[in-house]
């Protein structure tokens, strides 16, 4: 994805886990775009990012899913968390192995109703396959069931 928004210069910034930015590599990966992700409190993640569109920064985000390199259960939720406390709509971006392309979908707007809107994204990925399609993830959040969301309290 960040290959695609220097192609279309889009000024982009994405997460990365704060071991990525120890020692030579964090000049680089800050240079890069790249934000820190302390995994131990992932909520702050979401007030900093949101703390820099309050602040004026144009930017766009990119966040990839859980389950590129082992299955899980859930997505993280952390975009969806964004895009709502920042106001800003989600662009959903691709990488095809099946037909070998890559790209931007749609652009969509986060309307609170977790379900319904990722509803649209499982829609827009329903046929698309990354490099390792066993590991592929369903686009599920843990908050579109109650029940889940309660337990990992």
């Amino acid at each position: 994805m960040l290959a695609i928004a220097w192609r279309l210069g889009i000024d982009m910034r994405w997460l990365g886990k704060n071991s990525l930015f120890r020692g030579w590599r964090g000049p680089l990966m800050r240079a890069l775009g790249g934000i820190a992700v302390d995994r131990s409190d992932p909520r702050t993640v979401v007030a900093d990012v949101v703390e820099r569109i309050d602040a004026g920064e144009v930017f766009g985000l990119v966040v990839t899913p859980d389950g590129t390199r082992g299955g899980n259960e859930y997505w993280k939720s952390g975009f969806y968390r964004i895009a709502r406390e920042a106001g800003m709509p989600v662009t959903l971006g691709f990488v095809d192995r099946t037909t070998m392309t890559t790209g931007l979908g749609p652009t969509l707007d986060m309307t609170g109703d977790v379900a319904a809107d990722m509803d649209r994204i499982r829609a827009f990925y329903a046929d698309k396959s990354g490099f390792r399609p066993e590991l592929r993830t369903e686009p599920r959040l843990r908050d579109e069931n109650p029940l889940d969301s309660k337990e990992s309290l």
